[in-house]
């Protein structure tokens, strides 16, 4: 099955290739989770600190379905 994977700010050196409007489009087999998209894209789950999937908010324990887009973000800080 497909899903999207977007990375963004830090995140991004982990995915290189990824357009800027766009995610990664990921051909993977189910059962699937967020933390497993995760890691079969290389990125660490101690770097990630938000995760959405189809535009709201989810856990590393979401499951996906196809067509599923996932985003995940750093820890942010700001004044």
């Amino acid at each position: 099955m497909q899903v999207e994977l977007q990375l963004f700010a830090t995140l991004r050196k982990y995915a290189p290739d990824q357009p800027l409007d766009k995610g990664l489009v990921m051909n993977v087999e189910p059962p699937l989770t967020v933390s497993i998209l995760l890691e079969k894209a290389g990125v660490p789950l101690d770097k990630v600190k938000i995760i959405m999937v189809n535009n709201r908010h989810a856990g590393f324990d979401q499951e996906l379905a196809a067509g599923d887009r996932v985003a995940a973000f750093p820890p942010v800080a700001g004044g």
